[in-house]
């Protein structure tokens, strides 16, 4: 008998921290208009979700879309966790299909964090391998925030292996998007890419940072030396 789901939800229950509750409410922005507004925290810290995790790594595809649909953040992030367990522990066809299943239901990971754990390790890692990146700019191209994220921040595992090239002109079609959220996981990728390759991350600046969003720039930025920070600051604010 497979492992059941809700036994997953109990348990976390038991973890549950009012105090620290009120805390990630605030910090995930779960106001009246916010990107989280309406999301509930249980207030489980991450290292308490992952023995869970690890424990229902077997929890199948449509257990874990039960998880992903749940109201509480913890139990979406705790089942984002088992999927990407699940990835790492998976042969290529099973990877196809977690992949498959990942991309079948990207609304359910709606959060930046859960974006953020899931796109690298399991569509960029999917990638990294099969060279499809078709699929990071169809991702890109819909109307949902969390699936533009996850175009972006998937590159991290391609920027391990020296791909560049989907990321910048990803980033080049970010310059206009209206969301934070892009802006700051855009220049967190042109940063990671400067880390890699210095020059490539100064010639995207010195024909971009004009245009760039204020925090996309400065995220950029921040492995640079001081002088080149204030040269593209200069740059973007239009000092001479």
């Amino acid at each position: 008998m497979s492992p059941d789901y809700q036994q997953v939800i109990q348990k976390l229950h038991t973890l549950a921290n009012p105090y620290q509750a009120k805390t990630l409410s605030r910090f995930f922005k779960t106001g009246t208009g916010e990107y989280g507004a309406g999301d509930i925290f249980w207030g489980i810290p991450v290292p308490l979700q992952r023995p869970l995790a690890q424990e229902y790594c077997n929890l199948p595809l449509n257990d874990i879309k039960k998880l992903l649909t749940n109201p509480v953040h913890e139990v979406r992030f705790t089942g984002a966790l088992i999927l990407v367990n699940r990835y790492q522990l998976s042969n290529k066809e099973r990877q196809k299909n977690i992949l498959d299943f990942y991309l079948n239901n990207i609304k359910l990971f709606n959060s930046w964090d859960i974006v953020d754990l899931t796109a690298p390790k399991i569509l960029g890692k999917y990638l990294a391998n099969n060279k499809n990146y078709a699929i990071l700019f169809t991702l890109a191209q819909t109307n949902n925030l969390w699936a533009q994220r996850a175009a972006m921040v998937a590159n991290l595992a391609l920027i391990k292996i020296g791909e560049y090239a989907p990321a910048l002109e990803l980033a080049q079609q970010y310059l206009s998007a209206k969301e934070e959220l892009l802006h700051k996981a855009t220049g967190w990728i042109l940063r990671e890419i400067g880390q890699h390759d210095q020059q490539l991350l100064l010639n995207f600046l010195d024909n971009y940072a004009s245009q760039m969003p204020r925090i996309m720039l400065r995220y950029s930025l921040e492995k640079l030396p001081p002088e080149l920070r204030q040269k593209y600051l200069k740059i973007r604010y239009g000092i001479h």
